[in-house]
């Protein structure tokens, strides 16, 4: 993946030069936002990064991709609020199975707030199914927590994402 061109947006790896930008989308975008470090040391750490820009160069979108023995964890995918609704989501999610395929995992697992019922419709259409829950994992307002809900998709059931 070396700037694959989708119509109007393409797809990059993330380098340490997008991190500000993906920092500013992740705070527009969550109320619990990822940090720059959490970024930093994400890439730090070999963990795959991928940004989604339109043509003009703005940022669309991103994800971490983190392999864990024979899976890819998907640790973070989110696209700016201005581009939700337009398939950036889709787009992002098959890249990141797509890099799952070439480094010949079995799957992928993710975590996702219950509050956050378009990222569990987007992951369910693609394919992944819960598996399980999380409690307390995220936190939210007033100093309370909120659980998540563990999706996995396993590559040798699945149609990979036909969505």
């Amino acid at each position: 993946m070396s700037g694959v061109l989708l119509a109007d947006r393409y797809l990059t790896p993330m380098t340490e030069a997008d991190l500000d930008e993906v920092a500013a989308v992740e705070r527009l975008a969550y109320e619990f936002p990822w940090s720059r470090g959490n970024f930093q040391d994400s890439l730090r750490n070999g963990y795959y990064g991928v940004c989604l820009r339109h043509v003009t160069g703005t940022l669309v979108g991103y994800c971490v991709l983190m392999p864990v023995v024979d899976e890819m964890h998907l640790l973070n995918l989110c696209v700016a609020p201005a581009a939700q609704g337009a398939g950036a989501g889709l787009t992002l999610l098959r890249e990141a199975v797509r890099i799952a395929h070439a480094e010949k995992l079995d799957g992928m697992l993710l975590e996702v707030r219950p509050s956050n019922p378009r990222a569990i419709q987007l992951y369910e259409r693609f394919g992944f199914t819960a598996i399980g829950r999380r409690k307390n994992y995220y936190p939210a307002r007033h100093r309370s927590r909120e659980d998540a809900i563990v999706m996995r998709l396993s590559f040798k059931e699945s149609a990979h994402g036909a969505g």
